[in-house]
């Protein structure tokens, strides 16, 4: 069951594609539904996903697909008040690549040690817009970095890192390693025959060596967010 929100932006996708061949922009999604901010676009999409009804293509700005409609919906049309729109032709072929300058709202599920291991990754408490050029597939969430063993890495006590959910990891990557199934770490991983190593970026810390059932990967670096003050 979609509410009426959620069910408006989906309909206005699916003519705007049908139309067009390309999905409308954050602005146009705004301005179509009367949002007084982007965030609000975030939300819906991220329910309409969730629900099953888009899909975020990868590695392209602006790129959504309808996956489905709901049954009630039999002919869509602009939401109500909006003047019908009129496709502008372009050559895709000339076409220069758009800045993706949307974002999207990530979780932020706590604190992650760069430093001596903590306890394991928290609940959601707040959210944080992320651009999308930084996202690829996949889900993503964000966490606060506590400590000071990735700064030789460029990562800071303070600062926000963006990560990928996955559960595999090359050698070299930086990854959110889960220890014992108890202390949660970032940490650069090396894998050293049956072993693995969770390796600093300072060489006030020691590298540590672990069995492979003592280390469970949550997910890979893929971005790092810095707030001044």
């Amino acid at each position: 069951m979609l509410t009426r929100k959620q069910h408006e932006l989906l309909m206005f996708i699916h003519e705007r594609i049908k139309e067009t061949g390309v999905s409308p922009s954050f602005d146009e999604m705004k301005e179509a539904l009367d949002l007084a901010s982007k965030s609000g676009i975030h939300r819906l999409i991220t329910a309409l996903e969730e629900r099953g009804f888009l899909r975020r293509l990868p590695h392209r700005a602006r790129a959504l697909e309808v996956v489905r409609l709901p049954q009630q919906a039999t002919a869509a049309a602009p939401p109500k008040g909006r003047a019908p729109f009129k496709p502008q032709l372009v050559d895709a072929a000339k076409e220069m690549p758009v800045a993706a300058n949307d974002t999207r709202e990530l979780p932020i599920l706590g604190k992650i040690a760069a430093g001596t291991p903590i306890e394991a990754i928290q609940q959601e408490r707040d959210r944080l817009p992320v651009p999308e050029a930084m996202l690829g597939a996949g889900e993503h969430f964000v966490l606060e970095i506590q400590g000071d063993s990735m700064i030789n890495a460029g990562i800071l006590d303070g600062d926000f890192v963006v990560i990928r959910r996955t559960d595999s990891a090359n050698s070299g990557d930086i990854v959110v390693a889960l220890v014992n199934g108890e202390e949660a770490t970032l940490k650069r991983l090396r894998k050293k025959g049956a072993s693995i190593a969770l390796e600093a970026a300072n060489p006030a810390y020691e590298t540590r060596i672990f069995g492979p059932d003592q280390v469970s990967v949550q997910g890979r670096l893929v971005g790092l967010i810095r707030r001044y003050h």
